[in-house]
């Protein structure tokens, strides 16, 4: 294994956790449009909630499949790690972005927190594991 494979097994993750944030940045930017015409958009039972948001990110999967067909980044050694790994980092990064909102006094939803921003992009991990090219 020459220094090349590792690093990109080291960045597999990150790489995939990127492009989730993104995908969810742009859901999180639905919900506040919709948030708009619909002025209670909080689940309040946090399992349906939890399990909604994860749906939500299989069908974001499925169409980041008809942009992006292929993997981001070549498999690593260790397969499916991206599927814990990414998800974990876009949901930090979605809570960071909810505390951001919140000490600029901005309504946050409730994707831009760890759980539900986790579930959302394990959904669109999930779909892109087993049926990006």
């Amino acid at each position: 294994m020459d220094i090349f494979e590792l690093l990109l097994g080291l960045l597999e993750p990150v790489l995939e956790a990127i492009f989730e944030y993104v995908v969810t940045a742009v859901a999180d930017l639905l919900l506040r449009a919709l948030e708009a015409v619909v002025h209670e958009p909080y689940i309040d039972d946090p399992v349906l909630a939890c399990v909604g948001y994860a749906f939500l990110g299989v069908l974001f999967g499925a169409m980041s499949l008809a942009l992006f067909p292929h993997r981001l980044v070549r498999p690593s050694a260790v397969q499916g790690i991206s599927l814990l790994v990414s998800p974990a980092i876009s949901g930090t990064i979605m809570s960071l972005t909810g505390k951001a909102f919140r000490l600029c006094d901005q309504k946050v939803t409730q994707m831009e927190s760890f759980t539900y921003g986790f579930a959302f992009a394990f959904g669109v991990a999930l779909v892109r594991l087993f049926f990006a090219k």
